[in-house]
């Protein structure tokens, strides 16, 4: 796994003024939305907000760990029922468990928001409730949520999405937005080469790193993520699928070999990855829209492995 030379809670900067500002002038709206693509920090930034709001009422307080262990009176966490059941079974990867897109935040799990917050704060002026992947809150919940939002409390509320359209517009004109931007190639060279430890980060020379900057969509996390599923492959594989390939056989044997050793999420970053590389060396806008068939075949639980090789036959047909 990649290290990371210290911690960086506030990767974007102008969010990072933007809730500094609000800490130091006191100025709290009731709720807010941390809107943005996935792997930009929404959810590191959010707990390191609410510690820093705890910090005001109680310095003396250990915050910091009570927030991190989940164990503070006055803050509660609520997440899709599918992340909330894996994580009571003593489980810590949550991205495995979101294959079958039935993960959702239902109304009983709303209705314990009224119940934590008509009970009165224990070590600061305000509660406050933090929603994980919001946009996965169905019809009864979230008119449930707005009428919480409606009705005077003593809560502050932190609603995570990657997906602000399908989030009630009612339950929008309730909160703040604060919009977290994908990262510039300069941006994520710059987070790479300050907070990653380089001594023990291996990137296979055979990859160009501005493949691996392009295809991370902005994300710091994609990024990450793409050097360590790149650096699980042989040097015999990473350079079969530096270009498109034209042998069956070898279609066959890498399609089993990207089946067997990565994860549904970790096929679609690499297929992320090899658009990129494929891309960039032959410009064939077919050959990208098949590729981009592939990913939404893995998103919707398809036999990875046949579409792997159903992808690649398809590009091998092809006169590039």
């Amino acid at each position: 796994m990649n290290e990371v030379k210290k911690n960086n809670f506030f990767l974007n900067e102008e969010v990072n003024i933007f809730l500094k500002n609000i800490i130091k002038n006191k100025s709290l709206a009731n709720g807010y939305i941390f809107y943005g693509a996935e792997g930009l920090g929404k959810k590191q930034t959010a707990f390191q907000f609410i510690k820093e709001i705890f910090k005001q009422s109680s310095p003396s307080e250990n915050v910091e760990e009570r927030i991190t262990n989940n164990n503070h009176p006055d803050f509660l966490i609520i997440e899709p029922d599918s992340l909330s059941t894996i994580k009571s079974s003593g489980s810590s990867d949550f991205e495995k468990t979101i294959k079958s897109g039935s993960e959702i935040i239902k109304i009983a799990q709303i209705r314990n928001i009224k119940t934590f917050l008509s009970q009165k704060s224990i070590n600061s002026e305000k509660k406050i409730v933090l929603i994980i992947d919001a946009h996965l809150l169905n019809e009864a919940a979230s008119n449930c949520l707005l009428k919480i939002l409606e009705e005077p409390s003593n809560g502050i509320f932190i609603l995570l999405t990657s997906k602000l359209n399908l989030l009630l517009d009612t339950i929008i004109s309730r909160c703040q937005i604060v919009r977290f931007r994908s990262f510039s190639s300069k941006q994520l060279k710059s987070i790479f080469e300050e907070y990653l430890d380089n001594s023990k980060l291996k990137i296979n020379t055979k990859l160009k790193f501005e493949d691996l900057i392009n295809s991370a969509n902005g994300s710091p996390k994609q990024l990450l993520k793409n050097i360590e599923i790149w650096n699980d492959f042989s040097d015999e594989i990473i350079s079969k699928l530096d270009s498109p390939i034209k042998n069956s056989l070898e279609i066959l044997e890498i399609t089993k070999s990207i089946s067997e050793k990565l994860d549904i999420f970790q096929q679609i970053y690499l297929v992320n990855l090899i658009q990129t590389i494929w891309w960039r060396k032959t410009e064939n806008i077919g050959l990208v829209k098949k590729l981009e068939n592939l990913k939404n075949l893995l998103k919707k639980n398809f036999q990875p492995r046949l579409a792997w090789e159903i992808a690649f036959l398809k590009i091998a047909m092809e006169d590039i």
